[in-house]
């Protein structure tokens, strides 16, 4: 879940409801803009539900000092079989903060879902 031109750290992770996860990305450019940190998005959060096969709720906050990008999101990631075979991943993104736009959050999603397809779907 990592878009173009950044990197991961993953400093927590408990992959069970109400586990915790603690994240952080890192832009590639040294003259990118991170939410925590100069270069560093990083955010932390918890598994609200799983539905095994059907859902995964995550409540996910970034850790920042910017009033825009402060608050609770909802991630909604809803499963369901393909015709064929296979597995449609959709996501819902809700209470996204006032300071992230849009077109940008749409874009690191499509980014990070690519990426997943490219290392699950058969080549």
């Amino acid at each position: 879940m990592v878009p173009d031109g950044m990197t991961s750290e993953v400093h927590q992770f408990e992959p069970w409801e109400g586990g915790a996860f603690r994240i952080s990305l890192t832009y590639d450019d040294p003259n990118g803009a991170g939410k925590t940190t100069g270069q560093t998005d990083t955010f932390h959060g918890r598994f609200a539900r799983l539905l095994p096969d059907i859902e995964v709720l995550q409540a996910v906050e970034f850790e920042t000092d910017d009033p825009a990008m402060q608050g609770e999101m909802l991630i909604t990631y809803a499963l369901s079989d393909r015709p064929g075979g296979g597995t449609t991943v959709t996501g819902l993104h809700e209470n996204v903060p006032p300071g992230v736009a849009p077109e940008d959050n749409d874009t690191g999603w499509r980014m990070s879902m690519d990426k997943l397809a490219a290392l699950l779907e058969p080549r």
